[in-house]
């Protein structure tokens, strides 16, 4: 008896139980986000193939801007900085699931070096006095840039007086964010980008694929995009 052995090699000792338990609850909770699609690298997935899912823009027939086309609004670059367009700026964070998988505002946005037409780039012009779809767009006139339907969902592009509390991020200037519904806020207006000639073309139609400034109603501030904080392409 004093030979007798009384602890062997597969013994188990110590929470061997606990931890198996927990083991197999963390696996049940994976399995039930895989299956649902609630894992990061779903959402993320999820993200990349909605955002960047290609969007037709309008090809005008009389070289003009009109009501309800579909455009993208690019700065051209130059020597020293890339071309880069206005993007929405989302991530994991901005989704949501309910009435439908869609951008939940406020959603930022930013300027993508990428130069593709997709959800992610592609804004509608829209009427806010009136002015039926399809008709010519004039220097001055207000409007207002929405994002598409369905994923996107219709979010306007609205701005606001600088302040200590609210600001871009990044250069702590004026900030720009997609918003539910239409406000003065979301109001713009194309003006020549010669400022020289602003005046004589006051009043006449904006052609397309120039070069020209969008001007916010409210605050009177140029949309821009500055070089230094631009985003990186989602791929």
């Amino acid at each position: 008896m004093a030979h007798m052995r009384t602890y062997r090699t597969h013994v188990k000792i110590g929470n061997w139980n606990e931890d198996l338990r927990l083991e197999e609850d963390a696996k049940k909770e994976y399995l039930e986000k895989k299956e649902r699609g609630e894992l990061a690298a779903q959402k993320v997935d999820f993200l990349k193939q909605n955002i960047l899912r290609p969007v037709n823009l309008t090809v005008t027939s009389d070289g003009r801007l009109h009501f309800g086309d579909v455009v993208m609004l690019v700065n051209v670059g130059g020597e020293n900085r890339e071309c880069s367009a206005v993007s929405i700026n989302a991530d994991v964070n901005s989704l949501m699931k309910i009435p439908s998988p869609g951008i939940q505002a406020p959603c930022g946005v930013t300027a993508g070096r990428a130069i593709q037409a997709c959800t992610r780039t592609a804004f509608i012009i829209t009427s806010v006095d009136g002015s039926p779809e399809g008709s010519t767009l004039h220097f001055e006139q207000s409007f207002a840039l929405k994002t598409t339907s369905g994923f996107a969902r219709g979010l306007y592009l609205a701005s606001d007086v600088q302040s200590f509390q609210k600001c871009a991020k990044k250069s702590r200037l004026q900030e720009v964010n997609l918003e539910d519904g239409s406000s003065f806020l979301s109001w713009w207006k194309i003006v020549h980008f010669d400022p020289q000639e602003r005046l004589e073309y006051e009043g006449q139609p904006v052609p397309a694929n120039v070069k020209m400034l969008i001007v916010h109603c409210k605050t009177n501030q140029a949309l821009a995009v500055l070089g230094l904080h631009m985003a990186k392409s989602m791929r």
